[in-house]
């Protein structure tokens, strides 16, 4: 865990009971993605894994956002590299294959890029009324990451995920229901406790069969090898952002324009 303050603290965590709640705290930022937080996650959720009184793990956002993908503001973008990889893996792994307990993504805003791989890595996922979804990773001038090749056409299908990825349009808690994106929308007034609910009423459930139920089901649909999926992503993600037009993207999003591509 960071060793910051509680009011600085990237991760907050709360415990319900037999529910660990872990809140994405970079509001400023709309919660994206830094190395710090990153590590807090896959820290987290280690610990959440190796406490046996706790029996689900929810994953949510502080404020308006969920998630707005990777940190790609050019100070972070120095502290990108080999550990950067390495986290991600741990946190792809950690969440579908090596966590043994049920974790729930809430959405409760906008969910763009890594966050929106994020919220897939997940079990289960439940999105206020008012979120939004957005794949992110084109707009930027690069491919998918953390996981989102794999997870995103295993819950939707094939075509449906290529629609998603290069279409780049923002899409709605029902459009994203519609389509199996998530399980449940839930009204915005009373989001946070729908979703401690809904992890509740899952930590009710005997540990053996929920920890038995999500191996042989995440064992069913993996790949042959998710750690080298994960690294092969982050490899062309890091060729897209390195680009001509990767660079050009993202500057684009930053002077809020359209970019214009060259194709090098």
């Amino acid at each position: 865990m960071s060793t910051n303050t509680v009011e600085e603290a990237v991760l907050l965590e709360e415990t319900h009971g037999h529910v660990r709640v872990l809140k994405l705290n970079r509001p400023a930022k709309k919660n994206a993605l830094s190395s710090e937080l990153t590590r807090a996650l896959v820290n987290a959720l280690d610990a959440a894994n190796s406490d046996a009184a706790i029996r689900v793990i929810g994953i949510t956002g502080v404020g308006d956002t969920f998630c707005a993908g990777a940190d790609l503001s050019p100070a972070k973008n120095k502290e990108r590299g080999a550990n950067t990889i390495e986290t991600t893996v741990q946190l792809v792994t950690g969440i579908r294959v090596n966590c043994h307990k049920p974790v729930i993504a809430g959405i409760n805003g906008l969910a763009i890029g890594a966050g929106l791989s994020l919220a897939m890595c997940c079990d289960m996922r439940m999105a206020s009324s008012t979120a939004s979804f957005h794949p992110g990773y084109a707009r930027a001038g690069t491919s998918p990451d953390c996981g989102l090749t794999w997870s995103l056409p295993q819950a939707v299908g094939h075509e449906r995920a290529m629609r998603f990825l290069l279409e780049v349009d923002f899409i709605n808690a029902e459009q994203a229901f519609a389509m199996g994106l998530i399980g449940d929308v839930k009204a915005a007034d009373s989001f946070s406790d729908s979703f401690l609910t809904y992890c509740q009423k899952i930590a009710e459930v005997a540990p053996l069969a929920a920890t038995q139920t999500k191996r042989q089901l995440a064992e069913a649909g993996l790949p042959d090898d998710l750690e080298a999926l994960v690294r092969s992503e982050l490899r062309y993600t890091g060729k897209g952002l390195a680009s001509k037009d990767g660079k050009e993207a993202v500057r684009a999003i930053f002077q809020k324009r359209k970019p214009v591509f060259t194709g090098d």
